[in-house]
Order: structure tokens, then C-alpha cells, then sequence
């Protein structure tokens, strides 16, 4: 099978980024909402797009 080595690199981080919180999802929670407090300049805000009674786009 084919390997990606910049996938390898995500999935390695996201595996050690879990263990230093034991793989409580609620502590990452916490944490990634404190990060994204501290940095709000750096966050895209979108506007929301609603659909009433309109087909959805074809995708």
C-alpha cells in the first residue's frame, strides 16, 4: 500500500497530541476552545448559508 508521508506526520501528531491529554476527549475540547481564545485573529468566521425550501446545490 501506498504511504503518505505528510499523512504520516498528521497521524503521529494527532497520536501524541491525544496521549499528553490520556484520550480525554473533553480535555482536548478544552483545550483547542483556550487556543482558539487566544488566537481570535486567526480564526475565519463564515457567514451561515440557509436553505429553506430550495434543492440543495447538486454537488
Amino acid at each position: 500500500m501506498y504511504k503518505n508521508e505528510i499523512l504520516e506526520e498528521i497521524y503521529q501528531y494527532r497520536e501524541e497530541y491525544a496521549r499528553s491529554f490520556q484520550y480525554d476527549l473533553r480535555a482536548i475540547f478544552n483545550d483547542l476552545q483556550n487556543k482558539q481564545t487566544a488566537h481570535k485573529d486567526r480564526l475565519v468566521k463564515l457567514p451561515i448559508q440557509r436553505w429553506s425550501n430550495q434543492k440543495f446545490p447538486r454537488c
